[in-house]
């Protein structure tokens, strides 16, 4: 039962993305860091070990996402009054970005292997709508499918990237 919830979730956002945005930036005012809360709304999702509550799985994506913004917002007023921490100005703050460049450009020739080992169609889809930033109406008419056929295949294309990437540690 947890799965079926999980996948209506997935499912849910892979199909309210692009409004889900819209959603924050009107919000926030900042269109990248409302992508960046839509994509932490979506590791939400797929780190639920759980079912989600009663009601539709859309309303529950908009109040996670939400939430994140109020916690962004309530985190950035505090971040002004805060002092600057002492590695901000003796420099062991920038030692360490080598290091996370090395890790993200690791994790992210992870994350290109996963995506080519998808089924054809499915990864042209995620491509499309991820890398070229189509909507699932356009890629639907693009491809000469349904916009359910759409959804299903980023629904699967997000649920091996889930399970490969493993976003739960």
């Amino acid at each position: 039962m947890a799965g079926t919830c999980r996948y209506a979730l997935l499912q849910s956002f892979a199909e309210h993305r692009q409004a889900l945005i819209r959603f924050l930036t009107c919000r926030l005012g900042n269109p990248a860091l409302a992508a960046d809360l839509a994509h932490e709304t979506w590791l939400r999702i797929a780190r639920k070990a759980g079912g989600t509550p009663a009601g539709d799985p859309r309303s529950h994506l908009f109040r996670i996402a939400s939430n994140l913004a109020i916690d962004h917002q309530c985190r950035s007023g505090r971040a002004l009054e805060a002092e600057a921490p002492d590695h901000a100005t003796t420099g062991t703050l920038w030692q360490s970005v080598p290091a996370n460049v090395v890790h993200h450009r690791s994790e992210f020739a992870r994350l290109a292997r996963v995506i080519d080992t998808l089924p054809p169609r499915c990864r042209e889809v995620f491509l499309l709508c991820r890398f070229e930033g189509m909507s699932h109406a356009g890629i639907a008419r693009r491809l000469g499918v349904s916009r359910n056929a759409v959804v299903s295949h980023m629904v699967d294309a997000l649920m091996v990237i889930d399970r490969e990437m493993d976003f739960s540690r």
